[in-house]
């Protein structure tokens, strides 16, 4: 991984995104954080949290759960694609938007926006986002 890419291209998702407060990228299969970039400093626990956090949306046992009660059938890991692909969450002054990359399944980009954000704005510019940080994950 290219430390020097994935900073770039975690700025470059920071301006593109509309109010956009933190960007970080987060590995879930060990739910590592892998670069981060925020307008505030925040210390390292509460970093470590969100991608502990982020790593529970995707692969804990509710996610698994919801695919089961939607008829998701399991499949083999080696062919796994998985089902869910995003996942927003609202509170009183934050929008977080989680969102699993498609070339790079075990990369979940997560975006931290005022709560003033578009939400449709915010999704159409994160997803657009994706192919940065895939590449500058690479």
């Amino acid at each position: 991984m290219n430390t020097l890419n994935l900073r770039e291209s975690l700025i470059a998702i920071q301006q593109a995104v509309p109010r956009c407060l933190a960007v970080g990228l987060v590995e879930v299969n060990t739910g590592m954080l892998l670069g981060v970039r925020t307008l505030n400093n925040h210390p390292e626990d509460v970093l470590d949290l969100v991608a502990a956090a982020t790593r529970e949306l995707f692969e804990g046992r509710p996610c698994s759960a919801i695919q089961t009660a939607f008829g998701i059938p399991p499949q083999a890991e080696a062919e796994r694609r998985h089902a869910v692909r995003e996942v927003i969450l609202v509170s009183d002054n934050l929008l977080h938007v989680f969102q699993r990359c498609k070339q790079a399944d075990g990369l979940v980009l997560v975006v931290v926006c005022s709560i003033s954000s578009s939400l449709g704005m915010v999704l159409n510019k994160a997803r657009g986002c994706l192919g940065i940080v895939e590449a500058g994950a690479s």
